[in-house]
């Protein structure tokens, strides 16, 4: 003899609990409602950080002459590629008087890439140029350039590294001077009339 097939029943659906149901204990009940409201009251707390007053616009307004110029250690390199005396063509670009700012960090990191770039590094001690003590720990300029800038916003940044820029650009009212076309140039300046145009 054989087996006896069942036919399957079509939109079976298992049944479940209501919420209101009276077969569930109060204790569960509670808990239930309890998170809902503590996931409510997580979601409206939104912290927002604190714009400065001279973003009021899209520029940043504080900016103006004499400027204040942080520099990176690629800046440098690319400048003495491009054959480019940094304090002139800042102010080729600017039409104003800059003060460049070198760090500790980017001082350590031009004395870590050895005798190759001994020019870059001569170039950084230059007395025109002002030292920035640096409290913190390692030497990696970026964290460094983008902390102090956070901090303060009357800096222009100047660089040629991607990925500093792009950490940069997410920083609003902060400058970025870079090489295009053997010059220097600047985003997000409106008063740079020296920058060439892209």
């Amino acid at each position: 003899m054989g087996k006896a097939r069942k036919t399957r029943k079509f939109a079976e659906v298992k049944r479940m609990l209501s919420a209101k149901d009276a077969r569930i204990k109060k204790t569960e009940k509670v808990k239930t409602q309890g998170a809902a409201k503590k996931k409510k009251d997580d979601d409206e707390v939104r912290r927002v950080p604190q714009t400065s007053s001279a973003l009021f616009f899209r520029y940043n307004t504080q900016l103006g002459p004499p400027f204040h110029v942080l520099i990176d250690t690629n800046f440098i390199n690319f400048s003495i590629q491009n054959k480019l005396d940094v304090m002139q063509s800042m102010m080729d670009c600017l039409y104003a008087k800059c003060i460049p700012y070198i760090t500790d960090c980017v001082v350590a990191e031009l004395e870590k890439l050895g005798p190759k770039f001994r020019v870059a590094l001569r170039i950084a001690k230059d007395p025109r140029f002002e030292r920035l003590p640096c409290l913190h720990k390692g030497t990696y300029a970026d964290d460094c350039l983008v902390n102090r800038v956070m901090e303060h916003k009357c800096y222009i940044v100047a660089t040629c590294d991607r990925d500093l820029k792009r950490r940069i650009r997410k920083i609003p009212g902060v400058p970025i001077m870079y090489i295009t076309q053997h010059r220097y140039s600047i985003e997000r300046m409106p008063d740079a009339y020296g920058a060439p145009r892209v």
